[in-house]
């Protein structure tokens, strides 16, 4: 079992940067995947950032140049740098996990971003 728990969402002025982390803790091995997916108001979850069991990591075409997904030293901590945030990245933000083929999911936190 594995347990996420994203924390850093707010809100924030259009332009600005916010840091999301994410903390996994439970029996964590054999990772396929880690991201960041985001969930507007009406609208389906979608990929924002990925990262594959070969290090390389890809982003939402919105998002490039903008977004930066990094891990931390401990391996079970995750960051999403967020930038020059626009009121179309207002959603919320979750972390997953997939291990073995199973996907799991934080709750959540709201970014907010006011024009």
């Amino acid at each position: 079992q594995v347990q996420l728990v994203e924390s850093g969402g707010g809100l924030v002025q259009a332009g600005g940067s916010l840091r999301l982390s994410c903390v996994a803790s439970g029996f964590i091995s054999n990772i396929n995947t880690m991201g960041w997916y985001r969930q507007a108001p009406g609208k389906q979850r979608e990929l924002v950032a990925v990262e594959s069991s070969g290090g390389s990591t890809n982003y939402a075409d919105s998002v490039k140049g903008r977004f930066t997904m990094s891990r931390g030293s401990r391996k079970n901590t995750m960051y999403l740098q967020m930038n020059s945030l626009k009121p179309e990245d207002t959603a919320v933000y979750y972390c997953n996990v997939v291990t073995y083929g199973i996907n799991y999911w934080g709750k959540g936190t709201l970014v907010t971003v006011s024009s």
